[in-house]
């Protein structure tokens, strides 16, 4: 079990390079795959195979699954994350069709990394709780009909394997907004007017899941059966409101300067008479998606630390001052 070789797809983005350093940390062989440039750091580590693949080539399959032991286990970090639907319909869902492919011919354990997107918060109100019993939104046929691309490609993404009646031993993590050394911000605060920042609600937690915390889940959760899929939310165990995050921030990294802070419920009766004109709008003009990022709600992160207990290293405000000094 201690050498178990982890296969981890988008290597060289930003969660999967914290999911390569986690493995080595443990001492487990990795398989990075990547698609464009390899880390300079993993020249000196023998115990990384770099393997420059495009998970969307005809061949990746046949690839991929001839690099991978029997022993081995998959972590698909791989995704767009942007809106446009061809290209999430080809970087994460072909691509995903690819990982399946590989998962069905090597039996091997299947992390998938999906997102918190997933959720239907039109079911919800201020104030409730999200957890993984949250329903889903709709399933689409395709990433366009969703609420945007992104959430509509990661539901289809996991339907692939809910739907297998051969996925059992295998997990489906919904990480928050993943922070961390290089990414300090995060796209639930608000927007940008110029030189000014517009901050929508003080209150209600924000969803940060730091990407060492998600690294380290992904790699227990590749080390660990389960009977019947695992489906785990990730988020911190301290998440701040939005106006704690604007204070640790700018005491940190020193901005944003200028901030101004408007109330969800007076942003949501600004944006309701533009319902029919939204479909031109920007993402937070937009209900459905004003929604999903910016009502206050609560994140419990209950099943997480039921499945892999521990907790934060360090409190949120200290977690960030060491984005500050580049320490992880």
């Amino acid at each position: 079990m201690g050498q178990m070789t982890l296969a981890i797809t988008g290597a060289n983005g930003f969660l999967g390079r914290a999911c390569v350093a986690e493995a080595r940390r443990r001492g487990l062989p990795v398989i990075a795959v990547y698609r464009s440039a390899e880390p300079v750091e993993w020249a000196a580590d023998p115990g990384i195979t770099p393997m420059q693949l495009d998970l969307t080539a005809s061949d990746a399959a046949d690839r991929l699954s001839a690099s991978l032991p029997a022993d081995g286990a998959i972590i698909h970090a791989a995704a767009h994350l942007g809106d446009d639907p061809k290209t999430v319909a080809r970087d994460t869902l072909l691509a995903t069709r690819t990982v399946h492919d590989v998962w069905h011919r090597r039996q091997a354990r299947m992390v998938l990394i999906s997102s918190l997107a997933v959720y239907d918060t039109d079911r919800l109100s201020p104030g409730d709780a999200l957890t993984e019993a949250t329903p889903l939104i709709p399933l689409p046929t395709s990433p366009a009909e969703a609420r945007d691309a992104y959430a509509g490609s990661k539901r289809m993404q996991e339907t692939m394997f809910l739907n297998d009646e051969e996925f059992e031993d295998g997990w489906i993590l919904r990480p928050g907004a993943l922070w961390g050394p290089g990414r300090t911000w995060h796209a639930l605060q608000g927007f940008w007017a110029s030189k000014l920042f517009v901050t929508i609600g003080s209150q209600g937690e924000l969803p940060l899941a730091h990407v060492d915390l998600t690294a380290r889940i992904a790699v227990e959760a590749a080390r660990t059966p389960t009977p019947g899929p695992g489906v785990l939310n990730v988020f911190d165990d301290d998440r701040p409101t939005r106006a704690r995050f604007l204070r640790a921030h700018r005491r940190c990294h020193g901005w944003p300067r200028l901030n101004v802070s408007i109330p969800f419920g007076l942003w949501w009766a600004i944006t309701g008479p533009l319902k029919p004109v939204s479909s031109r709008l920007p993402g937070l003009f937009r209900q459905s998606i004003l929604r999903a990022r910016l009502m206050p709600l609560r994140y419990p992160n209950t099943r997480m630390r039921s499945a892999f207990p521990g907790e934060d290293t360090d409190t949120f405000e200290g977690m960030m001052s060491r984005t500050a000094e580049g320490r992880r």
